[in-house]
């Protein structure tokens, strides 16, 4: 089965990662873009992981994860090679109704991460649902060559209009029409 597209507003979740190698620093990167609520927990930490930690001053702890510490937690990132801690972290998680990822075990996830396009409020996702990451990165790449670099001042342009212009059929088919010429614009 796929997986249903989704974009969460992360604003008053808390995140945690457990784990603090390469991976788990990949994930940390890719959701900074969103948030800053994150707290990780691991028995070590790449100098890479330490960096991001301190730059933005994110909590962490230097330990093994315990039964409970997912608790307070909304959504809980596994980023460890220890597939039976995967397993109970992810068991665990139903008891707390939080949203759990497990790195590369699609049997201990609720959601994946999609290869994205983030540039200023755009955001694109690209999933194949597991069946190639490579798919979905390089398809990314290509897709992210196509987006003009000034999209986000064009994005900016339309909330404004949105907020200002009175709500209605007039308003939908004039950002309608500015979209659409927009875009007709890049192959130009």
């Amino acid at each position: 089965m796929s997986y249903f597209p989704a974009f969460l507003k992360l604003d008053d979740k808390k995140v945690l990662i457990v784990g603090g190698g390469n991976i788990a620093y990949e994930k940390l990167v890719h959701l900074l873009d969103f948030t800053t609520n994150i707290d990780i927990l691991a028995l070590q930490y790449s100098d890479e992981m330490l960096q991001k930690i301190k730059e933005y001053s994110l909590a962490f702890e230097q330990r093994a994860y315990k039964p409970g510490d997912i608790a307070k937690y909304a959504i809980v990132i596994i980023a460890v090679d220890d597939i039976p801690l995967q397993a109970q972290i992810f068991e665990e998680s139903k008891q707390y109704k939080c949203l759990c990822n497990a790195v590369d075990s699609v049997a201990y996830c609720d959601f994946i991460f999609p290869s994205y396009i983030k540039k200023d409020d755009l955001t694109i996702a690209v999933s194949t649902s597991g069946a190639s990451p490579a798919m979905a990165k390089h398809l990314r790449r290509y897709l992210e060559n196509l987006i003009p670099k000034n999209i986000g001042t064009f994005l900016k342009e339309m909330r404004q209009l949105r907020k200002n212009l009175p709500k209605g059929k007039e308003r939908m088919k004039m950002l309608d029409e500015k979209a659409k010429k927009y875009i007709e614009e890049w192959s130009n």
